[in-house]
């Protein structure tokens, strides 16, 4: 049971570190995909700010190619123009075609400045894309793991409530045995407890009867003392009267 839950313990650990890892890497990729989307409409708003401008430049030339095409029918139609008129319409058709150059040579070298970074951005985007493909694998590879890891933890749970389960009905035989044992034991103890004080009561009886008998043995060892001394002080007395009978007859006879 202590292996199961020191092999539970590292397993939560493992877990709670994978679980904590792939949060970090998600949030890592999830700050990085804002900012490059930050990024990409921050340039997509340029760029639709430049279009703008190209359009806004095109309708301008448009404008500007009407007005000249409005000059020249009316250069036309006012052939008899004098030559001072001539000079100045001249001058603002070159000056207006200049501008017009010089606006749609920034407005192109822009476009193009824009299109490199657009192009540089997809690119950087396609490899973003590509290393979140990556991210995704290798996170699906984790989920994976931490899916075997979280049912062999599962297993061991349940290993571990089963062992949990056995070991209590072990511990409740073993205490009911233990009960049964300590109740028989109580009841031979107080068995023989009984016997013991019966025992020594008897042996409290016998000790008297014992006693008494001594006394009265005693007494009657006296008397028979008393008796034996009694009968041979007669016997002696006995004696001595044969004894003075035989000296009587022999001195007689």
């Amino acid at each position: 049971v202590q292996k199961l839950q020191t092999a539970v313990e590292e397993l939560k650990s493992r877990c709670g570190t994978v679980l904590n890892e792939n949060k970090r890497v998600t949030e890592n990729k999830c700050l990085e995909v804002d900012k490059v989307r930050n990024k990409t409409e921050a340039e997509l708003k340029e760029f639709e700010h430049v279009c703008d401008l190209l359009k806004a430049a095109e309708e301008q030339q448009q404008g500007y190619q009407e007005k000249l095409v409005s000059w020249e029918r009316i250069h036309a139609q006012k052939c008899k123009t004098p030559k001072e008129i001539q000079v100045q319409e001249d001058s603002v058709i070159s000056m207006v075609s200049h501008s017009l150059e010089e606006e749609n040579y920034n407005i192109r070298k822009k476009y193009e400045d824009l299109k490199r970074q657009l192009e540089k951005m997809e690119f950087q985007n396609e490899e973003l894309a590509c290393q979140l493909k990556k991210e995704d694998g290798n996170l699906q590879c984790c989920k994976l793991q931490l899916e075997e890891k979280i049912a062999e933890y599962n297993g061991l749970t349940r290993q571990l409530e089963s062992a949990l389960e056995e070991g209590r009905k072990m511990i409740a035989e073993e205490l009911e045995k233990m009960s049964y044992k300590e109740q028989a034991l109580q009841t031979k103890m107080l068995v023989l407890e009984t016997e013991v004080r019966e025992g020594q009561e008897e042996k409290t009886q016998l000790l008297c009867i014992f006693h008494h008998n001594e006394k009265h043995h005693e007494v009657c060892l006296k008397e028979l003392e008393n008796s034996l001394q009694k009968s041979e002080n007669k016997n002696q007395t006995i004696q001595n009267y044969v004894q003075f009978l035989k000296a009587s007859y022999i001195t007689m006879f």
